[in-house]
C-alpha cells in the first residue's frame, strides 16, 4: 500500500525532515525524495484537493503504472527473469525495480522477490550434471563489463583483446 498521502502530509503540513518521515513511514529516503520532488513538479500543497482519493493520487505520481489496490501480488514470469539474468550487467535488483515500477501496488518486496526466485530455481529440472575432481580442471569466470586495454606504444584504447594481439 502506498504512503504518498502520509508522506505529503508529514512534509507539507508537519514540516518534518526526510529522515523523520522515513522513521515514521518506513519508506526509503530515496523514495521520499522522489515523491517530494514529483509533488513539487505537480505543484501540490497541503491540504490536497477535495475528492482526490489514493488511487487518483497514485496515478498522478505513477502515470503508466497499474495503481489498482490488490491483496494479491503480481507473480513475475520466472523463466523470463532467469533468461534476463544471463544478460551482461543485469542484476536481480534491476529486474525487481522494473517489476515494482510496472506493478507498484502488487509487487513483492526485494527480499521476497529473491526468495521466490531462488525457490523457483530449486524446482527446475537439473540437466548436464558433471562430476569434477578437485584440482583436475581450472575454471575461469568471465562476467561483467570488460576492461579497456591501452597499447603502451600508441596510446590506443581498445576493448577487444584479439585486435591488439594481432597487430
Amino acid at each position: 500500500m502506498r504512503n504518498i498521502r502520509d508522506i505529503l502530509r508529514l512534509k507539507l503540513a508537519g514540516e518534518l525532515s526526510i529522515r523523520q518521515i522515513k522513521a515514521s513511514t518506513k519508506v526509503s529516503v530515496g523514495t521520499i525524495q522522489k515523491l517530494l520532488s514529483k509533488a513539487n513538479e505537480l505543484g501540490l500543497s497541503w491540504p490536497l484537493p477535495d475528492g482526490l482519493d489514493d488511487n487518483q493520487l497514485a496515478q498522478m505520481f505513477y502515470p503508466g503504472a497499474d495503481t489498482r489496490i490488490s491483496s494479491r501480488h503480481q507473480v513475475p514470469d520466472w523463466a523470463n527473469v532467469h533468461q534476463e539474468l544471463k544478460c551482461k550487467g543485469m542484476t536481480k535488483q534491476l529486474l525487481w525495480e522494473e517489476h515494482a515500477e510496472r506493478y507498484p501496488n502488487r509487487c513483492y518486496s526485494y527480499s521476497q522477490f529473491c526468495d521466490r526466485y531462488r525457490h523457483w530455481c530449486g524446482q527446475q529440472k537439473r540437466s548436464m550434471r558433471q562430476n569434477h575432481k578437485a584440482g583436475e580442471k581450472a575454471f575461469v569466470d568471465y562476467c561483467g563489463p570488460t576492461v579497456p586495454i591501452v597499447n603502451a606504444s600508441t596510446g590506443e584504447t581498445n576493448k577487444d583483446t584479439h585486435s591488439l594481439n594481432n597487430k
